[in-house]
């Protein structure tokens, strides 16, 4: 039987692809190498974090609302700039927190300084996903000491801060700030290690690297090239 007369043509395409040629040796993947943008993104949690928990202990005035939005703002723009780098740079995990936060700093400002009604309702409702989704991120990034720690800050500091917004309740206001203040500090420290880690080449200071996260440092050229092929942007579907 000629399977090629086949109306459905299935066994003419299965028969082109057992026969298929090897295309690895002559398939040619362009990397560009980039600087690592993550002491920028922890950098802007960091000083978001600070300034929104001066607002939250009261440390800023009753009329500082408007000033703080304007402030905290250029986080937004920051940690998306630092997203896409991230994802140019095959890091899904860093890529997906730094856009979630961005996101999150720009509903935070724009809240704060239009006041819509139930705006600050709203905003803990956002805060609580936010939690939640910081608590599923630090469950798989264990590999990545300092951003799992800033996540393990990050979790309690938005329960809280939701916490506050949708009860009104003073004192848990001023817990999240201290717990922003806290947060400021842990990702001021992680941006640091990873800036001087990045500038030459090796752990500096203690950031806690463990597996493939540690790999990525210390490992030669062929780890970091490993399963490549499988890779977004190379292969065939996302």
């Amino acid at each position: 039987m000629n399977h090629d007369s086949d109306p459905s043509g299935e066994p003419a395409r299965e028969a082109r692809r057992y026969f298929e040629r090897d295309l690895r040796p002559m398939t040619r993947i362009n990397l560009r190498p980039i600087a690592s943008p993550m002491p920028v993104g922890f950098f802007a949690v960091a000083i978001a974090s600070f300034v929104v928990g001066s607002l939250q202990l009261e440390l800023l005035g009753d009329n500082a609302h408007l000033a703080v939005a304007l402030t905290i703002l250029p986080a937004f723009v920051l940690q998306l700039i630092v997203s896409i780098f991230a994802f140019g740079a095959r890091d899904v995990l860093a890529a997906t927190l730094m856009a979630c936060f961005s996101g999150t700093w720009l509903a935070s400002s724009l809240v704060l300084a239009l006041d819509p009604p139930s705006g600050t309702r709203v905003l803990g409702v956002l805060n609580l996903v936010f939690a939640v989704f910081a608590l599923m991120m630090a469950s798989v990034a264990h590999r990545k000491r300092s951003m799992w720690l800033v996540l393990c800050v990050a979790v309690p500091r938005f329960t809280v801060a939701a916490l506050a917004n949708l009860t009104g309740v003073t004192w848990l206001g001023h817990l999240s700030g201290a717990l922003g203040m806290l947060l400021a500090v842990v990702a001021l420290y992680a941006a640091f290690a990873l800036m001087l880690e990045d500038m030459r080449g090796e752990e500096v200071l203690p950031v806690g690297r463990r597996g493939p996260a540690h790999e990525a440092v210390e490992g030669n050229l062929a780890v970091q090239l490993r399963d490549l092929e499988r890779q977004a942007g190379v292969r065939r579907t996302l």
